[in-house]
């Protein structure tokens, strides 16, 4: 058969099958347009709708629908599309930046070239197809009630010597997230797989005490604000500091071992290339007004004192931002993931 038999083939079959519902859906702007730009995005709508709306003030005729998705069926919708040879949506944004830069590999998406996307570092842009629009400190979150001060861990190696005692209270009170739910979850355990020499210690030490790897970022701060977890590890700042404002029993810390900081990635899918007024999204959001408007729930996170507890006061940790950069195809490599998820298994159990 020949390849393009075969993918027409691929593709019908992406179709029939039932596709994953999404999350939440929302419209912005004008109900009378009549073609609203389609949105679709791993972001919770509440965090980033303020951005929307201010995008929108001066383009009164313009509509918007916000498709809120979980990070891999996200993934997978945009990929079928792809391999259809359609645009579902106009822009795709999503934390799973690995699964982009995936997407992109794959030439699923269109290249835009503007002002605001040359002044970003190339560390945040590739091949002109995707950027990153946010800055989000991966922290470890903490219950005040349930951890003292002088136990709260300030970097992964006091996280290990928290668990490392026989009988620690800390044994099934330590939570992350489910890597195979979660693409944000796998970004950062594969980052810190690539990074950090305590990875294959805190592997065996969550299987020992018995850690809990859960789905999402609001399941797991709900749990930690709510005792159910005392201590919660590489959970995405932004969430947390939201969640801080409204319950005090919450507390922030940057690993002063390092930091990891994730740069939400979006891109414009499609063959046809993309609508102006989805590049003129993309631009709002790299500009300064779309900036301070991502910065008002935490998508641009300074890393202030009033947003982490510093403990000593010392915000000046190493911070490691990840790459849009096809560097990130590792963690995409089926073999690897599979070894990867297997060895993720073996700590948490099924």
């Amino acid at each position: 058969m020949r390849g393009g038999a075969c993918l027409a083939l691929l593709a019908a079959a992406l179709l029939a099958w039932p596709a994953p519902a999404q999350e939440a859906v929302a419209h912005f702007g004008s109900a009378h347009d009549p073609h609203p730009l389609v949105l679709r995005t791993t972001t919770d709508v509440a965090v980033l709708s303020p951005a929307i709306r201010a995008f929108l003030r001066d383009r009164p005729a313009l509509g918007l629908t916000y498709e809120q998705w979980g990070s891999n069926a996200l993934y997978d919708v945009t990929q079928a599309d792809c391999a259809a040879g359609q645009a579902g949506a106009d822009m795709v944004i999503s934390s799973g930046v690995h699964q982009m830069i995936r997407l992109v590999n794959d030439r699923c998406a269109s290249a835009w070239r503007s002002p605001a996307t040359a002044t970003l570092p190339a560390d945040l842009r590739w091949r002109d197809e995707i950027w990153g629009i946010s800055r989000e400190p991966a922290v470890i979150v903490y219950n005040r009630r349930l951890v003292p001060p002088e136990a709260v861990p300030r970097s992964r190696f006091a996280l290990l010597d928290l668990l490392r005692p026989e009988g620690t209270a800390y044994a099934g009170a330590v939570a992350t997230y489910d890597i195979e739910e979660s693409g944000l979850g796998y970004l950062f355990a594969f980052m810190d797989s690539q990074q950090a020499s305590t990875f294959g210690a805190l592997m065996e030490t969550f299987a020992r005490t018995g850690a809990v790897a859960t789905c999402c970022s609001a399941e797991i701060i709900d749990g930690v604000g709510a005792g159910t977890y005392r201590i919660a590890y590489n959970v995405l700042g932004s969430y947390a500091a939201l969640a801080a404002r409204q319950n005090p029993d919450l507390g922030l810390v940057l690993p002063s071992d390092y930091t990891l900081v994730l740069a939400r990635a979006a891109l414009l899918p499609g063959p046809a290339g993309p609508r102006p007024e989805a590049g003129a999204l993309l631009d709002f959001l790299l500009s300064g007004p779309g900036q301070t408007a991502l910065a008002q729930t935490n998508l641009v996170m300074g890393l202030s004192p009033d947003q982490i507890d510093p403990g000593d006061g010392d915000l000046s940790v190493p911070i490691r931002l990840i790459p849009l950069s096809p560097t990130l195809l590792v963690a995409m490599d089926p073999a690897y993931e599979t070894r990867f998820i297997a060895r993720w298994r073996a700590a948490f159990g099924p």
